[in-house]
Order: structure tokens, then sequence, then C-alpha cells
């Protein structure tokens, strides 16, 4: 796999994984600690080097598993965990992203981790109730201390990354953005692209949608996140379904599965972006890498592109309590 570069130099694997998935939001998982373990591991072995996490996965658990799985190949690794939630006997309570807050976040998850500094820092969602150049502030502390490598934002607006970047450089914003969510199109790409800043997108395969894997009549267990979300609605599936038969046309076409059509993608946009597709099976690890050697045509790219808009895109992409989080 080849590597990419985000903001500061920060150099990675053109696709990352995303850990969250090990330990909550799809569902009770059906492999032991010790298998996610062997997952995690393996993903090195097909070259994967960029790692996502954060304190509210479990909460803390999720840190702890990519902590051990990936403390004897540390060096080989790069790590991105998060802040910026009030976590209150297991709940979030909020959000909490006042400068003592980011510190005792900052110290426990060095621990969870089981390293001397965290490679990438992200504020998880921005808090309204802190500047975000207090923020940015407090996280240069932290990186001077040698405890942090580099600042992150997540779900930013471009507006907050301006001011944020003004405080401190930010090496990466993390927003959702795949063939169905095109929101960071507008205005938050445009102003990463000006500033330097690089681009990891989070659930780059729709919460497993553009794999082709997902219709109207899948059932979802309990404790599956897409149980909350309205794009997952079952008619919501269903008018949504031309735009993943569309990408499956594609890469059947192309010899390839829909999810690594997704993937290239969004690779083809940028050279720093950086997906952080999720999984628990180092089969789709594997599958997932190969979208790096997918070469999409020009006119393949451009029907891609227009497609969300031609086809349309049925239901929000997170409920009404979520939504007010986000573009801050």
């Amino acid at each position: 796999m080849h590597i990419r570069t985000l903001g500061q130099g920060l150099k990675v694997s053109a696709i990352g994984l995303g850990a969250m998935g090990m330990s909550q939001s799809y569902g009770p998982n059906p492999g032991s600690r010790g298998e996610m373990i062997d997952v995690l591991r393996s993903a090195v072995d097909e070259g994967v080097t960029f790692f996502d996490t954060a304190e509210v996965y479990g909460p803390y658990v999720n840190e702890e598993l990519v902590g051990e799985a990936l403390e004897p190949i540390r060096d080989q690794v790069v790590i991105a965990t998060k802040f910026g939630w009030d976590i209150q006997d297991g709940r979030m309570m909020g959000l909490n992203s006042r400068p003592e807050q980011i510190r005792r976040v900052a110290e426990a998850s060095l621990k969870r981790l089981r390293t001397e500094a965290i490679d990438l820092f992200y504020q998880h969602r921005v808090d309204p109730g802190v500047p975000i150049e207090d923020v940015a502030g407090t996280v240069g502390e932290l990186i001077a201390e040698g405890k942090v490598k580099h600042f992150g934002l997540s779900e930013a607006s471009a507006d907050t990354i301006r001011r944020a970047h003004a405080a401190h450089p930010v090496t990466a914003v993390q927003s959702e953005y795949s063939l169905w969510t095109r929101d960071p199109e507008a205005e938050v790409l445009p102003t990463l692209a000006e500033l330097g800043i690089g681009f990891v997108p989070f659930s780059p395969l729709g919460k497993g949608f553009l794999t082709g894997t997902v219709d109207a009549s899948t059932a979802f267990t309990e404790g599956d996140i897409r149980n909350r979300v309205p794009r997952f609605a079952a008619e919501n599936l269903a008018a949504n379904q031309k735009l993943v038969d569309h990408v499956k046309g594609l890469a059947s076409a192309k010899g390839s599965t829909p999810g690594q059509v997704a993937l290239a993608w969004l690779l083809a946009q940028q050279p720093w972006i950086v997906p952080i597709p999720g999984t628990r099976r180092t089969e789709r690890i594997r599958e997932n890498a190969g979208a790096t050697q997918l070469a999409l045509s020009a006119d393949e790219r451009a029907d891609l592109d227009s497609l969300a808009q031609r086809i349309g895109v049925s239901g929000d992409r997170y409920n009404a309590e979520h939504m007010t989080y986000v573009n801050r």
C-alpha cells in the first residue's frame, strides 16, 4: 500500500482502519478480544499504518484494545484518538473541551494506548462552550510537552477550522464523507486544500451500505447504530438502492467489489484524503487495501461524482439530536 501525507507532514497508509466497530455501534462482536487483537495486527501485514480510536468508544475499552494490539509494533504505526466528551459512569453527558479536561483525557489515553505520545489528537466534536482557540492552544501545549504530536478536528465547520489553524496548525480534519454523504465538498474540502490540512473520511463505505451487503430487508441487531440512523430506515434504504446498484454495476465491470469502487473514488478526490473504513475481519481489510490498486477513468469518476445528485439520497445521516453536533 502506498503512503499519503496529511497536514504538517504526517505520513500514513493511503487507507487506515477505524477500530470503533470492534467495541461498539454495530451490534455484538462475533469475535473475542484476542481475535480482534489478531485482526488489528494483521492490518499492519496488509500495509495499514493508520489506526483510529477514541476514549468514548466503549467507552475506554477500544483504546485499551488498540493499545494492547499495537504495542509490539508501535514504531510502525500512527495512532489517532479523540477528546471532547463528558463521560460519567460510562455514559456521554454532553461535550467538554475545557483545557483541564483535554489534559485529563490525554493522560488517560496515553496509558490505555500504552504509548509515550499520541500521534494525532482530534477534538471529537466542537464544543460551543469553549473557544476553539483555547482548545488549539491546549493541544499545542501538549505537543510542546511531547505528549501529542499532531492536532486534529472532527465534524468542524470551515470557519472553525480556520480559527483553530490560526491558533495552532491543524494536521487533519475527520468527517463523514462517501458517495452518499457529500457535505464536506461545499466548504470544508476547499478550506483544507487552501490551508494544507489532510482529510480523513469516516464511514467511507456508508456504514456498510456501499458494500452492497445491506438492503431494505436487512434486520440490524440490537445495539446497532443503524437502527437509529434515518438513512437506514427500510423506506430510505429502498429509495437509495438505485445508488448502490449503480456502484455494483461498475464494480462488476471492473472485476472489483462495490466497496473498492467507493474507496477508490474517495482516493481519487485528493492526494491528501485518507479514508478509515472499519471492519472486524482481516479479509475485509485486505479487500479495502485493494482499492488503492483500482484505477478509475475520468469518465467513471465524473459519473460517480454526479451519482448522489443524479439519483438522490433519502434520509439524514444522523438523527436530529446528533445532527446538532456537526458542522459547528
